[in-house]
C-alpha cells in the first residue's frame, strides 16, 4: 500500500489517499494513476521509498516542502518563541522540558516553563 498526500496551492495539503503496490509500483507510477483516477495532477508520496515518512506523516493543513523533501505543519499562531528543528521538521518550545518529574506548562508570555496546571 503506498500512501499519497493531494497538494494544492503552495504545495498545502488538502487530502490523503492509498493506492494499492499494484497501481503504484513507485511514486511516480503512483501520481499517473491518481491523476488519470480523479483528472487532478499534484500528488506527493507521503512515505518514502525505504518505508519511513518525508519527516512526518501527512495530513489536511500541513505543506509539502521540496527543499526538506518533507512534510511540516504551520508554526502555531499562539506560540510565537517556538523554533522549527530541522532534523525533524517540528515546531517546539525554545527550551527544553524540565526533566525533575514535576508538572508544568509553557508561559509564551515569559518564554518559560513554569511550575503547576496552567490555565
Amino acid at each position: 500500500m503506498k500512501y499519497f498526500a493531494k497538494l494544492g496551492l503552495n504545495s498545502k495539503v488538502i487530502g490523503t489517499t492509498h493506492v494499492g503496490d499494484n497501481n503504484a509500483p513507485t511514486e511516480e507510477a503512483g501520481i499517473e494513476y491518481l491523476n488519470k483516477l480523479h483528472s487532478y495532477p499534484f500528488w506527493k508520496e507521503y512515505i518514502n521509498e525505504s518505508g519511513g515518512f518525508r519527516k512526518n506523516p501527512a495530513c489536511i493543513g500541513m505543506t509539502y516542502d521540496e527543499d526538506r523533501d518533507a512534510f511540516t505543519h504551520p508554526k502555531p499562531i499562539d506560540r510565537p518563541s517556538w523554533i522549527f528543528k530541522e532534523d525533524i521538521c517540528q515546531w517546539e518550545y525554545p527550551i527544553p522540558h524540565p526533566d525533575d518529574h514535576k508538572i508544568y506548562h509553557w508561559d509564551e508570555e515569559t518564554i518559560s516553563w513554569k511550575e503547576g496546571v496552567g490555565i
